[in-house]
């Protein structure tokens, strides 16, 4: 298993793309750029299998139906925000000024577990406090955990937006992420790949 980071829009949130030898692919959070990511996912020959979303916010869901469309795949997200993706004042896009929404989600997560999609295997952990219905997706094959903006480089998500908690993104971070082996790669939603272990020992806000 490989994987490939893009940053999209004017956030530069991290699309990433896991790949397998076949080229097969799962795309997880589209945020914007629908035609040049297509463009992309065709001029590499990958053939995506699913979007998986780790939360709802604007800037993570702009070319969902873009990908969506081009390959008839489907969506996965987690129930508590099954509504964000039609409502621009719920994913905080009327916020900023913008009325972002795409169509709403195929599949619905509600409980943590195992995912299984073709020949692609995660353990889903809700992590909430970011935003209420956050989702980590660990990959233990490619030894990554796809974050969201749970946990960054030397840093956690924001939680000053409806929906956000600090204390709840901490517990999440400590009691979930922070279980996965040391040398696991975490993949955030904006910035660089850091490693579990980094984040034990010198993130400031842990």
């Amino acid at each position: 298993m490989k994987w490939v980071q893009i940053p999209l829009g004017p956030l530069q949130t991290n699309c990433y793309i896991l790949y397998n030898e076949d080229n097969d692919c799962i795309v997880f959070d589209p945020g914007a750029q629908g035609r040049e990511l297509v463009e992309y996912v065709e001029e590499q020959q990958f053939s995506p299998k699913a979007i998986l979303m780790t939360h709802a916010h604007f800037d993570h869901i702009g070319a969902i139906d873009a990908i969506r469309d081009r390959w008839r795949i489907p969506v996965y997200i987690h129930e508590l925000e099954e509504d964000w993706l039609t409502n621009p004042s719920l994913n905080r896009s009327s916020f900023f000024g913008a009325e972002i929404t795409v169509n709403p989600a195929d599949k619905i997560i509600s409980q943590e577990g195992k995912l299984n999609i073709g020949d692609f295997s995660f353990s889903t952990y809700h992590t909430p406090g970011h935003s209420p219905g956050s989702i980590s997706y660990y990959c233990k094959e490619a030894n990554i955990v796809i974050a969201g903006d749970t946990l960054f480089h030397h840093s956690i998500g924001r939680t000053d937006l409806p929906g956000g908690n600090h204390e709840q993104i901490i517990t999440s971070i400590e009691s979930k992420l922070f279980t996965l082996p040391d040398d696991t790669i975490v993949l955030p939603g904006h910035g660089t790949a850091t490693t579990i272990k980094q984040e034990k020992e010198s993130n400031p806000f842990l």
